[in-house]
């Protein structure tokens, strides 16, 4: 069952949906692991369980958030790509983050942020998008940079991290 009014994004292979309660063990595992490293974790599995809620109640409070990524053909969450801007963000951020490592290497990751970026310009009528990376994570700059994103030294960060600001193109995202 999909939340109200949440849309769903199909990309050539992929299916980007809003999450759903069968997306809990596939998230808690990447949460609970060491590759959460560059997203606040790796986190108890309570911990972990309040950022699902966080997830599912960004959908709910603000009419967007982050699509969960499952491959066409099966229902199983690879990872989490959308649009996000909970309180205290500066900005609104196109994130990121594949669950496991046999979801990366295969493109999964730029055709959901693709699609999301489109998603935001177009239908959500963004005018900036950013990404916010932490230090380190070079997957995700080399993500950012395969989008067009370009480091923004001079945009505002969340208070109290650590973090580079790549800025999207608007071009890239309308149709």
């Amino acid at each position: 069952m999909y939340h109200i009014d949440t849309p769903v994004l199909q990309t050539e292979r992929l299916l980007l949906r809003a999450p759903q309660l069968r997306d809990w063990e596939p998230l808690a595992e990447f949460l609970t692991s060491d590759r959460a490293q560059f997203v606040g974790g790796p986190l108890a599995r309570e911990k972990a369980w309040r950022g699902f809620g966080h997830l599912v109640g960004h959908w709910v409070l603000r009419g967007y958030g982050m699509f969960f990524v499952t491959p066409k053909g099966s229902d199983i969450a690879v990872g989490m790509v959308g649009p996000w801007f909970p309180e205290g963000w500066p900005e609104q951020e196109i994130g990121w983050s594949m669950f496991h490592p046999e979801a990366e290497g295969k493109g999964y990751a730029f055709e959901a942020a693709a699609a999301t970026r489109t998603h935001v310009f177009a239908d959500l009528g963004w005018k900036t998008a950013v990404s916010y990376i932490a230090p380190g994570n070079v997957r995700s700059v080399a993500l950012a940079l395969r989008l067009g994103a370009r480091l923004d030294p001079d945009a505002a960060k969340v208070e109290g991290e650590d973090m580079v600001v790549y800025r999207h193109p608007v071009s890239a995202g309308l149709r």
